[in-house]
């Protein structure tokens, strides 16, 4: 490994660059995930599908970066909690998003793109995936230079288990439960059929350790009886959701739906996080310099939330200027998930456009990622990538990276995937 010169240039880029020499201990991590997992061969014969969940190297990131990250993730979470933020945001959510019962949301993810300019959050998630699959991602790197070797150390090792069971116990507690849960189910639509899947069998085990029964379980398979939830007759204490039906109004939800409401059952993230944080059309809230004033945040908060691009709705009266412009912006459905239908204005045909004035789009000024080099059987590829924060009411829980080619993660790049991340 080389640089030209490191006082000049920052060492993250140098090392993202020009490191390629830490390396992924796929056969090590694939040992702790199925001694971990609830159950074993079917986690290695899952992931023996998945080529490319993880990547082959790690990102670097310049510590003032991630200390950037962190104060965005504090200014949104003041802002979040502001009345008149929440009237805003509340105001286009589903009606559903009007009930309070306390929790704040398990897993959130606050996504980054890295540039010259610093960090800029491009979305928030609430039933952010792959926090376990990271945490043990970040154990399998070997390094075998001196610059490489020094900056894996530093990374913090951390309580990753510790910390996430102080979550749940939280989320339990915040809604007016005295002790922890005996029963959780982890639920998600087909969640066999799911890519995280794996990553369900870590959860369902590490629940497990705490003493709880859990289940992964569809949500057709729940009923609510008797003022409770239940699985195959077994009251349910705690949902973890990994659904992508935000507002419960899909069918098959019905019964998860009605326990919610009723408060019957510990719903975490919930509808309420979502319209409070994931909803994209609180974007525009967010990146509104004139709107952070009027909120509970701190001069340096509204400097922070500069760090979110400027968003607008897509509307029938700036559709035209929109057009004009687009290559300036991407385009994301305000209640999307997992980069499905965004396109880069550059890119985007008449046709695309059609779809986007249908509605519930958002144009957001484009923010470049960052680049990392990777070299794979002896060539060497540009790929992109961003920066998760996995964040507990503001608090980081663990921070990871997502390397791929196109226009948005997809877990189908050679050498791509999931990377931990190294902060120098």
């Amino acid at each position: 490994m080389s640089a030209d010169d490191p006082e000049i240039e920052d060492r993250d880029a140098v090392l993202n660059r020009e490191c390629f020499c830490v390396t992924l201990d796929s056969a090590g991590l694939l040992t702790a995930i199925q001694a971990e997992a609830s159950n074993p061969d079917l986690a290695a014969a899952l992931l023996s599908t998945r080529p490319h969940l993880f990547a082959s190297m790690p990102v670097f990131i310049a510590e003032a970066d991630l200390k950037a990250m962190l104060d965005v993730v504090a200014a949104v979470e003041a802002a979040a909690a502001d009345p008149a933020y929440q009237a805003a945001a509340l105001a286009w959510a589903p009606a559903i998003a009007q009930h309070d019962f306390g929790p704040r949301g398990v897993f959130m993810g606050y996504d980054f793109h890295l540039g010259d300019g610093g960090p800029k959050l491009i979305e928030v998630n609430t039933n952010a995936g792959g926090a376990f699959l990271n945490a043990f991602l970040a154990q399998a790197q070997g390094a075998c230079c001196r610059e490489a070797a020094d900056v894996a150390r530093a990374a913090p090792a951390g309580e990753f288990e510790a910390a996430v069971w102080a979550m749940f116990v939280g989320e339990w507690r915040l809604q007016g439960r005295s002790g922890q849960p005996e029963t959780v189910a982890i639920v998600d639509d087909r969640p066999q059929e799911q890519y995280l899947f794996p990553e369900f069998l870590l959860v369902q085990r590490f629940f497990e350790r705490q003493g709880l029964r859990a289940w992964i379980v569809d949500p057709r398979d729940l009923r609510f009886a008797d003022g409770r939830l239940r699985h195959n007759g077994e009251p349910v204490d705690l949902v973890y959701n990994r659904l992508v039906d935000f507002s419960l109004g899909a069918a098959g939800h019905e019964a998860l739906r009605e326990a919610y409401t009723a408060g019957a059952v510990v719903l975490t993230p919930n509808p309420r996080n979502h319209a409070l944080f994931a909803d994209k059309r609180n974007l525009t809230l967010l990146s509104d310099p004139a709107a952070a004033p009027g909120w509970k945040t701190t001069p340096g908060q509204q400097h922070s939330l500069a760090a979110v691009p400027r968003t607008r709705m897509v509307t029938a009266e700036n559709a035209d200027d929109l057009w004009s412009a687009r290559k300036r912006y991407f385009f994301k459905p305000a209640g999307g998930h997992g980069g499905k239908a965004v396109y880069r204005g550059d890119k985007m045909t008449r046709g695309v456009w059609a779809e986007v004035l249908q509605g519930g789009y958002i144009a957001q000024e484009l923010a470049i990622p960052t680049e990392r080099r990777i070299r794979i059987d002896g060539e060497v590829k540009v790929l992109k990538l961003d920066v998760r924060l996995y964040t507990y009411r503001g608090l980081p829980l663990l921070t990871a990276a997502r390397v791929y080619q196109g226009q948005t993660t997809n877990f189908r790049t050679p050498g791509g995937g999931f990377a931990p991340v190294f902060v120098t």
